[in-house]
């Protein structure tokens, strides 16, 4: 049974926000290096194996990719024009739910990366 250390997701969702908004303007893949360095140290600091910390990581990823989506929206907002509401709307949804599942499973692997990291230190 894995146990979840919501302040050890906490520390790893401001991480990975910070590191994916820089990053992610700098390089067009800087938001998934953010998410991966971010996921990386939550594994690790979880104290667990490596199903724990690809779980951990796999939560931070989602919630960060989430996050960083809605905040770059919000920056992009003034794009938007009043005939392109719903395909908006649908564009943003269809990108909302490709953002979960590429930032779970690329937290996932950050995850498991640091839990291995801590099981061989």
């Amino acid at each position: 049974m894995v146990v979840v250390k919501w302040t050890h997701i906490i520390n790893g969702l401001v991480i990975a926000i910070i590191l994916g908004l820089i990053l992610g303007i700098l390089t067009s893949w800087g938001d998934i290096l953010g998410y991966l360095i971010a996921t990386i140290y939550v594994g690790y600091s979880v104290n667990g194996d490596y199903m724990n910390g690809a779980i951990h990581g796999a939560i931070v990823g989602a919630v960060a990719a989430v996050i960083v989506l809605i905040l770059s929206l919000i920056g992009l907002s003034a794009l938007f024009t009043d005939v392109a509401v719903v395909s908006g709307l649908v564009a943003v949804v269809t990108v909302l739910i490709i953002a979960i599942i590429i930032g779970g499973i690329i937290g996932a692997i950050g995850g498991i990366i640091g839990g291995l990291i801590k099981s061989k230190s």
